[in-house]
């Protein structure tokens, strides 16, 4: 099960190391990273929002593998590829299943100029190495998809209300 954390901060650079924090957990295999995005607020009030994951790119990748694969066992390796390249790319294109772009849009309307959110959707979570890592940075803990008792456990490892 997937558990939703949207993360504020004063500034980008910020926000960015945490971004790298979280790529470096997940390939140590501490968290796994199902959907993130960036929204930061423009000084001319615009939100600039960047999907941290490419589910397109993701798919096609897969879909080429597979496609190789089975196209290795029917002696046609390069049409399979491509076939199945296709077939991954469109069915990334259709699962926008990740955080929903409305609720990214209406959480970073309350932003201030110059701050950013991070919005992180994680399974697999191995929380006494993930949480003294993020302790690290200043942020506050602006919405989850815990429970009421999780998510206070949660803000008082972080050391945030």
């Amino acid at each position: 099960m997937s558990n939703l954390f949207v993360l504020q901060f004063d500034d980008v650079n910020t926000a960015m190391q945490v971004v790298d924090t979280m790529k470096r957990l997940q390939q140590q295999q501490l968290i796994k990273l199902d959907d993130a995005a960036l929204v930061t607020k423009q000084p001319n009030g615009k939100l600039q929002v960047k999907q941290l994951h490419d589910l397109v790119g993701a798919g096609a990748l897969g879909g080429a593998f597979w496609g190789m694969l089975i196209g290795l066992l029917v002696f046609a390796p390069l049409l399979g590829a491509a076939i199945g390249a296709g077939a991954g790319a469109m069915a990334g294109k259709l699962s926008d299943y990740g955080i929903d772009d409305n609720f990214i849009k209406k959480i970073g309307t309350s932003l201030q100029p110059g701050n950013a959110s991070l919005f992180l959707m994680t399974s697999h979570g191995v929380a006494d190495k993930v949480l003294p890592e993020l302790k690290k940075y200043n942020f506050q803990l602006i919405e989850t998809s815990l429970s009421s008792q999780d998510e206070a456990k949660i803000r008082e490892a972080l050391g945030t209300k």
